[in-house]
This record gives structure tokens, C-alpha cells and sequence, in this order.
């Protein structure tokens, strides 16, 4: 919200305090000032000059001689390049000594052989912002309204000497959306009175009465509780007074025509959005707030179609929609240069319906800025009013008797009661009952006080973000002053902060995998949608969800995968001259089994990793060598060991984008014994990392959920061994579909407690070997805790792994 400093004071009286000393007070209150920007930006010697004369210059094309009177007591000769200046305007003239925004200096000049005696300006040289100006006053010189006096300093003329206050409001503080809400705010923190505008001033009302010209209805009275209009007549269309134009610069508003900026000047001074129509465009003279209908369209003041749905709330005359509530009107009822009546509406609608309706069609304007925030209803009769007598002052229009309203505005202002002695209790003050009284009564809110320092205190329903006791606190401390508070210790039972056990698994994970070299990657959550055809991860069910309004084509759908996005990051950087990439991310993937979705969609957190390039950087002492599969199996099985999972299997798998002989599925057993997937890991398939532009590439993609329930926190201790090991190696020749793991697991279950451990060190395959069978080399480690094992047990123990091998797989020893 843009607050002009003179504009504000026609509200309170300002006597004594600078626009930068308001905006330190407002910023210690809790409404924080981002900037105060002062409009004159270094303009000097500049007044109103009136164009008697313009000639073409006699050596130059583009350029004009123009006899100007300035109010100086002799004409001016000046050159002038603008292609809109001509004889009869009124401009603004730069004096030969003037200076204007940028370091420019005005002095004597000949242009082309003719002498120039000042400078006719554009709003860009005056230092006004000329993009919120008509685009033909844009790429020329600024001309003036004629009813400016010529001599008249431009300061004065275009309100330069103004500065403006550009507040950052919190959501609560939509009160603050309007000049009569900073006025209250205002007076609250400096202790004076509130100056409202005469919202009938100067209103002239004709003999017909509004009701016997249209009616009002409403057919949806959840989405509008109340809705008012005016019908005036004779309106003259035209500019609006400059001193207003120049409030609705300085506020961001471009002006239309007087129709236009006075509800938009209303809008900023009530907060209470407005709207007029093109009474001769309305059928049937006839208003029905309704739900639009199925299929219906709008043609909104922007030129865009749009598609109405069920649930969006249309004002709409006999025929057809002319307005979507609370966010734009309609082409078709809009104010032109031929317009002759009006229809003025002001109304209260619900802020959840213009919200949803303003996000769906991707459309935001002033007016659903403040609907959204939810309006006070007191000011909808007292801004449909003002505007109305504005209209009757600048537009010539005489306004029929009365006003024509639907349903109810009555709100009961909030009563919340409030103790003194919770007060000074959540503050850590001694406020005096006189000094609370005294914070309300600036506060202009009412109050009763009883005995025993009780207050009932009534809120004006301009501040709807006060609902409870402890608001009214908050406005006690802030009026108080924060800076002065007391500092006093904390009292009462403290709970200590703590992590979450998903928290603590994801926070190990990060420092686990760091530490092993890899790079943590954060990405966005939106995808493109051909991403999750090319790799759908663990989910190939799952359907992207498009983005109602996504920024680009590229970022246009939820993920369903990590992986895509971590091999777009690894194009980039092989791109630029990384070959080596190790680079994990932990994050959201979003599932539905519809395109439109109807429910939430499932979010599952997850862990992707990649590797692609060397093993190592490259080293004179060595050949470097390339990641494979088995790195990254390595870094999972670590990752396992550490979170106390320590059964994990790894079973072939050929998921969509994976290199289907390099890909295994890894999976756990939950404490009862059934097997969960935990992801999976393996090689991109070659055609897909071909279009990366990416050579060999690994990837692995863990769902976290299963593995915070597989994690155990407890810390598993053993004693170091005291007896020595016994090492034996075996070689069995096994069919070569027999997998390396089912052997290790009927090792483990013939050996029994003794086998500390059994590993897989060599794999053969040859024509010796005949066809179809293969040599898999065991190193098997025997220990007992308590005593050295004999010779005798080794080889019993020895014997049953043969014989169950033999029974199980048909092995041989391999000689």
C-alpha cells in the first residue's frame, strides 16, 4: 500500500511530524514502512506555460519553434523536439537556470541556428513515473489540464512536493489498505482525532426514484451478503481533476477518466472497492448476484475470455454476466467516452469465493486484493455515496433518489474481554488501568470498564484481525512501545526442542553421504511433464499433476521422480567441464492416479543419488578408474549398516530407464518378517542418457518412509574377539542363472553360529567349465567367542556347507 503524505493528512493532523518520522512510528508500531519516496526528484525553476505559437524549424524536420508564455512577463522563444506539442496547451516549462532530475542543467542554447530561452518537459524529465500516463503522453511532452493558472510552480501543479509512504502490511492488517485505515492507525500511535470525509457532499438527487429504475437480487447469498447501487444520470465523461490524478500516480493507479478514478480513488480511501457500469448496456434493468452457469463466458475490461465456472459468483443483468465479482467487470457494461448513466455498485462479497475465483482464472486486481482480506461492511453505503457526490462534482451527474440494496450488511462489532492483570502478566509490565483506558480511547475503540479492572471492548469491524483478548494485548504493547517492555526471565515449564526421528535419519543421511564425497543437490518441485515418461521411477503408475498456473512449460508438473531433474543437473555440469559427479537430493515427489485430481495427492519423501565419470580424480601413481554398479551399492549398503539395517537384499530388477542387466531392487524385512521395498539402484539405460548427452551413469532412488521405520536407534555393542579366526576358500561350480546370494544364504544356514562371515571373491565362467555353469570362489571366516576351534570342527562344519550345497544347487568342488 502506497500512503501520500499530504493525501494522509486531510484525515489526521500531520502538524509536526515529517513523512520519514510517520514511517519510523508506523515501523515501531508493527506496520513497517519499506521506503519513503519523495516525488520531486531534484526539479527546480519549473511553472505552467502556455504554447501560443508553434512554427516548424526552418533547418530541422523533427523539431519546433514554439512561442511559450510563462508567466514571466515576456514570451519565450524554445525548440521542442516532441512530435504532440502544438499552439493552445498548457506545459510544463523548464527556465533557463532550472534543474531537473539527473544532473540536468537548463540553460541558454542554439539548436540548428535558433536560439531556445528553456525547456519544454516530458513527465520522464520531471522524474514522474510516465508508464502509469496514456502512452501518447508517454512518448512526449506532458500536457497540462487548461484550468492550471500559467506562472503556477509545477510542485504545486503535479504535487511533486509530496512524499509517499510505501507500507509492507502483514495478511491481518487489510485495515491498512485504505487511507481512512492508515488515518486511524496514525492517529492511534500520536494521540489525535480522525477528520472522515462529507460523503454526501455536494450530491444532488434528482426527483426519480432509483428503486422504479432497476432492481437489485441476490441469488447466492453465501458468496454476497449484502450489495448496494446507485443510478446517475447526465454524466459527462472526461478527465479526472489533476490534484486527483496525482493521488492515484503517487498511489500506482493510472488514471482513466473521472468515472473510472473516482472509484478507484474511493477504493484507496475506504478500502471499499467500487465498480460502474454503463447503466444503457444493462438489460432488463435488472441485478442478480448469482453462481454463473455451466459453460458461460466473459469477455473481462482486459479484452480476455474467460470461462466461467459453477462455482465463481457474476453480477449479471436480465441476460447475461456483466461483472466477475469482486475481481473485474465485463467488456460488455463498461464505462466509454459515450456514456451517459451510471449504475454504481458496492457490495460486500465473501473473500473465500473471490479468492478461488481470482487464483482459477489467474487474474488479480485491487479490488480482489481487498475482497480477498475480507472488507469492512460499515463503509460499503458510505463509499458508494462518496463516490456518487465526486461524480456529481466531476462528472456533472445527478443521482437518483435513494439506494437500491439486497440482503444485509449488519455485522455486530466483536466484544472481547480483557483483563488488566493479563496484561502486565503476558508483558512483564505495570500498566496503570488509566494508562490501558487511555491506549483504547487513541485506539477509537470503545469500551466499560468494571471494579475490578475488567474491559469489555467493543472493535469497530474496520479491524477484523481482532477476535481475542490477546490481540488486544498486542495492540497494548505496540501503542505502549516494545522499547518499552522490560526485560524479565522467563517463567513456567519449558519444553525442550527435539528432533523427530525422520528428521534425524534425513540429517544422517545428509552428513553420511557428504562425508563419502557426495554434493547435495535442491531442486524445484515442478518438472516437465515429458520427464516422468522417460524415467518414472518406483512410481510408473503415478500420473503428473499439472500446475493450474505454471511458470513455463518446464516447470509445469509436480515430480514423481527425483532422478530426471538430478540428470539435468549432471548434463549441466558435464557440460562445463565436470566429468566427475557424485550428487544425492532428498526430497517430495507428489502421486495421484488422475489427471484432475479429485483428493490430495500422496507425498512420499525420497533419497536420489548419482555417479557418473572417475572413481577418483586422476592421479600420477595410478590409472583412474570409472564408477560402477558396485560403487554405489557400496554407498547404500554404508548407508544401511549405519541407519541398523542390516538384512537388506538385493534382487534383480528392469524398471522403465534403467540398463535392464545392470539394475537391482533393495529390499528389507520389516519386524515380522515380511519382505518392504526400499528402491532401487542400478545403471541409466543408454538411450536415455544418450539424450542427456552423458556417458556411463549411475542412479539410485530410496523411498525414506520405510527406512524411518527400519531404523533402530539403538546402539549395538560386542566385545572384541580374544580367540583367533579360522579362514577357509571354496570353489563350487553352479549353474549360471544360480545367484551369488542364494549360495551365501545356504552357507550361512549349514555353517550355523560359528561362520562369522562368508564372502564372494571370485566369479569364472569358461568353456572348461562347459556351457551354462559357472565357478563362484566363497572366503569363509570360522570364530568362537569363548575358545579356539579345533581342526575337527572346521572340517565338520566344512562338510555340511559342501553337502548342502550339493544338495541345494548341485554344485561340485572345484579343484
Amino acid at each position: 500500500m502506497k500512503v501520500s503524505y499530504h493525501w494522509l493528512s486531510e484525515y489526521v493532523d500531520l502538524s509536526g511530524y515529517s513523512a520519514r518520522e510517520l514511517a519510523d512510528k508506523l515501523t515501531r508500531s508493527g506496520v513497517e514502512v519499506d521506503a519513503v519516496e519523495q516525488l520531486d526528484k531534484g526539479v527546480t525553476n519549473v511553472v505552467v506555460g502556455l504554447v501560443k505559437s508553434r512554427e516548424r524549424h526552418p533547418d530541422a524536420d523533427k523539431l519546433s519553434v514554439c512561442v511559450v508564455d510563462a508567466g514571466t512577463g515576456e514570451d519565450l522563444q524554445i525548440v521542442c523536439g516532441a512530435k504532440n506539442v502544438a499552439a493552445g496547451q498548457k506545459v510544463p516549462v523548464a527556465l533557463i537556470g532550472a534543474k531537473l532530475p539527473g544532473g540536468l542543467h537548463i540553460k541558454k542554447a542554439k539548436l540548428r541556428g535558433v536560439e531556445s530561452h528553456g525547456m519544454i518537459c516530458s513527465a520522464k524529465e520531471l522524474g514522474l513515473n510516465d508508464k502509469l500516463l496514456p502512452k501518447e503522453i508517454q512518448e512526449g511532452i506532458l500536457v497540462l489540464p487548461n484550468d492550471v493558472t500559467i506562472g503556477a510552480d509545477i510542485h504545486d501543479v503535479l504535487g511533486l512536493s509530496d512524499e509517499v509512504l510505501e507500507l509492507d502490511l502483514t495478511p491481518n492488517r487489510s485495515d491498512c489498505l485504505s487511507m481512512i485505515g492508515v488515518a486511524y492507525e496514525i492517529a492511534a500511535i500520536i494521540d489525535c482525532d480522525v477528520r472522515l470525509p462529507d460523503e454526501q457532499a455536494g450530491l444532488g438527487e434528482t426527483g426519480k426514484k432509483a428503486s422504479d429504475l432497476f432492481s437489485v437480487s441476490i441469488s447466492a447469498p453465501e458468496q454476497c451478503p449484502g450489495y448496494t447501487a446507485r443510478y446517475l444520470e447526465n454524466v459527462k465523461i472526461g478527465p479526472s481533476p489533476l490534484w486527483m490524478q496525482n493521488r492515484l500516480m503517487a498511489a500506482g493507479i493510472r488514471p482513466i477518466n473521472n468515472i473510472v478514478d473516482i472509484t478507484n480513488y474511493v477504493m484507496l480511501e475506504y478500502g471499499q472497492p467500487l465498480h460502474a457500469f454503463d447503466a444503457h448496456k444493462l438489460a432488463a434493468g435488472r441485478i442478480d448476484v448469482r453462481l454463473a452457469k455451466a459453460g458461460e463466458e466473459i469477455v473481462t475490461l482486459d479484452n480476455a475470455t474467460r470461462k466461467l465456472e459453477p462455482h465463481m459468483l457474476v453480477i449479471a443483468d436480465g441476460e447475461k454476466p456483466i461483472a466477475v465479482a469482486g475481481v473485474m467487470g465485463g467488456a460488455n457494461s463498461e464505462v466509454t467516452s459515450e456514456t451517459t448513466a451510471i449504475l454504481l455498485e458496492s457490495a460486500h462479497f465473501a473473500g473465500s469465493s473471490v479468492r478461488k475465483t481470482s487464483r482459477e482464472l489467474g487474474l488479480r486486481s485491487e479490488a480482489s486484493l481487498r475482497f480477498e482480506k475480507e472488507i469492512n461492511p460499515d463503509f460499503v453505503i458510505p463509499a458508494l455515496n462518496r463516490a456518487a457526490s465526486l461524480m456529481a462534482q466531476y462528472a456533472g451527474a445527478t443521482a437518483a433518489n435513494g439506494v437500491v440494496a439486497a440482503g444485509t450488511l449488519e455485522k455486530q462489532p466483536a466484544v472481547v474481554e480483557l483483563s488488566l492483570t493479563k496484561v502486565n502478566n503476558y508483558l512483564g509490565t505495570q500498566l496503570s488501568g488509566k494508562e490501558v483506558a487511555a491506549i483504547f480511547r487513541r485506539l477509537h475503540f470503545a469500551f466499560a470498564e468494571t471494579e475490578d479492572s475488567l474491559y469489555r471492548v467493543q472493535v469497530p469491524n474496520r479491524r477484523g484481525d481482532i477476535s481475542l483478548d490477546v490481540d488486544l494485548i498486542e495492540e497494548i504493547a505496540r501503542l505502549h512501545g516494545y522499547d518499552e517492555i522490560p526485560l524479565t526471565l522467563m517463567s513456567g515449564v519449558t519444553t525442550p526442542g527435539t528432533l523427530t526421528k525422520a528428521q534425524t535419519v534425513r540429517r544422517s543421511l545428509r552428513k553420511l553421504l557428504t562425508d563419502q564425497g557426495l554434493c547435495e543437490a535442491v531442486n524445484y518441485s515442478v518438472t516437465h511433464p515429458g520427464n516422468a515418461e522417460r524415467f518414472p521411477g518406483l512410481y510408473p503408475d503415478a500420473v503428473p499433476i499439472a500446475l493450474f498456473m505454471p511458470m513455463s512449460e518446464d516447470r509445469s508438473v509436480l515430480r514423481t521422480s527425483l532422478i530426471p531433474q538430478l540428470l539435468e543437473q549432471a548434463a549441466y555440469n558435464r557440460n562445463r567441464g565436470a566429468q566427475d559427479i557424485a550428487m544425492f537430493e532428498i526430497g517430495n515427489v507428489f502421486l495421484a492416479k488422475e489427471k484432475r485430481i479429485s483428493a490430495l495427492p500422496q507425498e512420499k519423501t525420497l533419497l536420489g543419488m548419482l555417479l557418473a565419470g572417475g572413481r577418483s580424480s586422476a592421479h600420477w601413481a595410478g590409472k583412474q578408474e570409472p564408477v560402477d554398479f558396485y560403487d554405489l551399492k557400496g554407498i547404500i549398503e554404508n548407508l544401511l549398516a549405519f541407519l541398523g539395517i542390516t538384512d537388506a537384499e538385493f534382487m534383480p530388477a528392469a524398471p522403465t530407464g534403467m540398463h535392464p542387466g545392470r539394475t537391482a531392487e533393495v529390499h528389507g524385512k520389516r519386524a515380522d518378517g515380511k519382505s518392504v521395498r526400499l528402491g532401487m539402484l542400478g545403471q541409466l539405460h543408454p538411450e536415455l542418457a544418450e539424450k542427456y548427452d552423458l556417458k556411463d551413469t549411475f542412479v539410485a532412488e530410496l523411498e525414506l518412509h520405510p527406512l524411518y521405520a527400519l531404523t533402530s536407534s539403538a546402539v549395538m555393542y560386542r566385545a572384541l574377539p580374544r580367540y583367533p579366526a579360522v579362514s577357509r576358500d571354496i570353489a563350487v561350480v553352479v549353474e549360471a542363472k544360480t545367484a551369488a546370494k542364494d549360495l551365501l544364504a545356504a552357507v550361512k544356514s549349514a555353517a550355523g553360529a560359528q561362520l562369522e562371515s562368508a564372502e564372494v571373491f571370485d566369479v569364472y565362467a569358461g568353456e572348461r567349465l562347459g556351457a551354462g555353469r559357472k565357478s563362484i570362489a566363497l572366503s569363509l571366516v570360522f570364530r568362537h567367542p569363548e575358545r579356539t576351534l579345533t581342526d575337527e570342527e572346521i572340517s565338520d562344519m566344512m562338510q555340511k556347507i559342501i553337502a548342502s550345497l550339493e544338495q541345494t544347487f548341485h554344485a561340485q568342488l572345484r579343484s
